[in-house]
């Protein structure tokens, strides 16, 4: 037996297809093979949450709900993991206290048993009603810090070891079981990686636990150095849905650490069957993986640090434009951007929010078009930036906006208004069921649209 087991979370069900596959994985490919994983021996599986919940609404005509209901019948074993935007639930802006306890009641009910919770700005404030509810539903709670740069390597006046220390400690003393390093871009070096678990070894009494992806290549190594450190848990995909802008996979890891401290007991037999089945899937899913390079890595992510996901919205949005040589002049732009806003973490929905605003600002000027969501961050909406934001573009962008001229400083859940008396409203006559009102609540635009096909409605 190993002296420290290593805490393995499978992501292969939610991160894996999410990375590789614009999470078009359907419900009926995962469940062949969820008792199979569910034996494997994984602490947990991510399943739900990120982008699967809009994926599913918009694109996969399937109930986001139901798949947690099938998934948990076939997995009893397992502890089943969701990613929750903090108050921006699985949605793109903070929601109102009533929609987040409802949210997370219901999906506790309904089989998820670890919540990792982290918020785009890194501002604890978004964690309150998030982790109150999870600790009244008798849930684990994973609190997550998004781990960002300002250059190639931790340190700087904004991200360095004591801006991540001081966050962890204020989230372990506002109750979080355990503690996510969210490393979104693959961008934590081996070294990095290994002096801040061993800082935050130093001073925090709950678990740590390691999100990376494979996309700069760092993230086998940043891996193995994290375990070196200390680590308590780390994220891995099985092999056919690994590597790539996805997870280091757990198969090499396995062999890797056989016969040391953190040796990890898993069949590799069993999970090479896995992986078959994984394999002959994948044919149905190959039109939404990034085909445009040979490389295995993307170099790129090193230099300017923009997630995949992000660029491949940025292309989305420059073809539509008819901009797509502009491409370059956005990448040099972002920089730009992100200072301007406070240098907020890429992931999202600051990453799209960013990202938009700069090809805005290259297309048609600096600031002179403004999405209503930059509008919204400037005034405080999605909370307090890791740096002070530029003066006086936050003027420009806010004069004569709706909500006043003049940022809040309140959490900003203050001051939103509960929005489930006006979702039950919008749904009467079509359905009282609360995974329903709730998917309304979150997406009134496509998830009314997705309600109404749900129920035959026109």
């Amino acid at each position: 037996m190993a002296e420290a087991p290593l805490r393995i979370t499978d992501v292969t069900l939610r991160d894996g297809h999410q990375s590789l596959f614009a999470t078009r994985m359907r419900t009926e490919d995962m469940l062949p093979i969820a008792e199979k994983i569910d034996s494997v021996g994984f602490y947990s599986c991510e399943v739900w949450g990120g982008a699967t919940f809009d994926v599913m609404t918009r694109f996969l005509h399937e109930d986001p709900w139901e798949r947690i209901r099938l998934l948990r019948e076939r997995m009893k074993k397992t502890k089943l993991q969701m990613l929750l935007r903090g108050q921006n639930l699985v949605g793109y802006r903070n929601y109102a206290d009533d929609v987040v306890e409802a949210f997370i009641e219901k999906a506790s009910e309904l089989g998820i048993d670890i919540f990792r919770v982290f918020d785009a700005l890194n501002d604890e404030r978004n964690f309150i009603t998030c982790f109150k509810t999870i600790k009244r539903c008798g849930k684990h709670i994973q609190g997550t810090i998004c781990y960002s740069l300002t250059g190639e390597r931790l340190g700087g006046p904004i991200f360095n070891l004591d801006y991540y220390v001081r966050k962890a400690k204020i989230i372990e003393e506002m109750g979080a079981d355990s503690l996510c390093i969210k490393d979104m871009a693959g961008i934590i070096s081996p070294y990095d990686a290994y002096e801040l678990v061993s800082a935050l070894k130093k001073e925090l009494k709950i678990p740590i636990h390691l999100h990376t992806h494979f996309t700069s290549g760092m993230g086998c190594m940043s891996i193995l150095k994290a375990i070196e450190a200390g680590v308590d848990g780390v994220d891995t995909a099985i092999a056919p849905f690994a590597l790539r802008s996805s997870h280091p996979a757990i198969e090499p890891l396995i062999v890797t650490l056989k016969n040391t401290s953190r040796e990890i007991n898993m069949d590799l037999d069993l999970l090479s069957e896995i992986g078959d089945y994984l394999e002959s899937i994948i044919p149905k899913y190959v039109a939404f993986a990034d085909t445009t390079r040979f490389s295995v890595i993307d170099i790129g992510v090193l230099i300017h640090q923009i997630p995949g996901g992000m660029i491949s919205n940025l292309v989305s949005q420059l073809k539509q434009m008819k901009a797509l040589h502009r491409l370059r002049e956005v990448f040099e732009e972002i920089p730009k951007t992100r200072e301007d806003m406070g240098f907020p973490p890429l992931v999202t929905p600051t990453s799209q929010i960013v990202g938009s605003q700069a090809v805005f600002n290259v297309l048609a000027g600096r600031y002179k078009m403004v999405s209503k969501e930059v509008k919204d961050y400037f005034f405080g909406l999605y909370g307090k930036p890791p740096a002070p934001v530029n003066e006086d573009v936050r003027k420009m962008v806010l004069k004569g906006y709706e909500r006043g001229e003049t940022p809040i400083t309140c959490r900003p859940a203050d001051i939103l208004e509960p929005e489930l008396p006006k979702a039950k409203e919008a749904l009467k006559g079509i359905s009282d069921k609360m995974e329903d009102i709730l998917t309304y609540a979150i997406y009134p635009v496509t998830g009314l649209e997705f309600i109404k096909k749900k129920y035959g409605v026109e």
